[in-house]
C-alpha cells in the first residue's frame, strides 16, 4: 500500500526518503502533513526550541473578561485573545 517517497528539507536542501513504515506509521497516528525536515534538521529544530530557555510571553487583554494576561504569542489587533480561564471555559462548551 505505501511506498518509498523522496521529500526534499526545507531547512538544508538535502533530499530524504520517507519510508512506506513511516507512512504506515504517520497514518496511524492521524497525522495529514508528510514531514519536511530530514531528521538532522528535524533533530536540531527540536533541540533548538527546548534549549531557547524560558518562553517569551507578551501582554494582553483578555476580550472576554478584560483581565490583564501574558499569552506565548504575539497578540494580533484583528484576533480576540482569551485568559486562560476564559479559554478553558470555552472549550468546555
Amino acid at each position: 500500500m505505501y511506498q518509498d517517497k523522496t521529500l526534499v528539507c526545507r531547512d538544508c536542501g538535502k533530499e530524504f526518503v520517507f519510508t512506506a513504515g513511516e507512512q504506515e506509521f504517520y497514518a496511524e497516528k492521524g497525522f495529514q502533513n508528510e514531514p519536511t525536515r530530514c531528521r538532522e534538521c528535524r533533530m536540531a529544530h527540536k533541540a533548538q526550541r527546548n534549549a531557547g530557555g524560558p518562553r517569551v510571553m507578551y501582554d494582553a487583554v483578555c476580550a472576554n473578561c478584560g483581565a490583564a494576561t501574558k499569552v506565548p504569542f504575539e497578540p494580533k489587533d484583528d484576533r480576540p485573545v482569551y485568559c486562560s480561564e476564559c479559554y478553558a471555559a470555552m472549550q468546555r462548551r
